[in-house]
């Protein structure tokens, strides 16, 4: 058995550490557009409306929020698409990161930037079951809304890999 020689170990480290950056932008996108937050019965709830299936049919009707109850899920919809936002910009900084930065240097912006995320999607995912906990008996967590928390430690972890990767030639 040979041994890998240090451009194969930095290239599958590069390639682990993306794929450790995709995965959770990819979540994320899915989480904020996709309507499956809250299942009760035969109706749902995303982010941005309140979905109501008609009786024995496929044919939905979408109810937008209420102004008065609003407020909770502006900040949730604030909270995700800033996460969104927040991941887009730390894999941009990134790519420009690993070819700016000196030999030695910290991938300080793409660790904030993407703990910045991981810290959006922790505050809107909490809302939204500090909103939705009472109602547990009638309903169950969605798979946008679980996508969203299985996002979280993978943006905490990857934010804390970059604050401790070095970059070397």
């Amino acid at each position: 058995m040979s041994e890998r020689s240090p451009l194969d170990k930095m290239l599958l480290l590069l390639f682990v550490v993306l794929l450790l950056h995709i995965t959770p932008i990819v979540l994320l996108i899915v989480a904020t557009v996709d309507s499956s937050w809250w299942n009760m019965n035969d109706n749902s709830t995303d982010l941005w409306f309140f979905h109501q299936y008609l009786k024995n049919s496929w044919i939905r009707h979408d109810i937008p929020y209420k102004d008065a109850d609003a407020d909770w899920i502006q900040a949730v919809q604030g909270l995700m698409i800033l996460s969104v936002v927040f991941c887009l910009s730390s894999f941009i900084a990134f790519i420009c990161q690993l070819f700016t930065l000196h030999k030695g240097g910290r991938f300080y912006i793409t660790g904030i930037l993407q703990l910045l995320a991981c810290i959006c999607v922790l505050c809107a995912a909490s809302i939204y079951v500090g909103y939705f906990q009472p109602m547990m008996d009638v309903g169950v967590p969605g798979y946008s809304y679980i996508l969203a928390w299985v996002s979280f430690p993978l943006t905490l972890f990857s934010g804390s890999i970059y604050c401790f990767l070095r970059k070397k030639e």
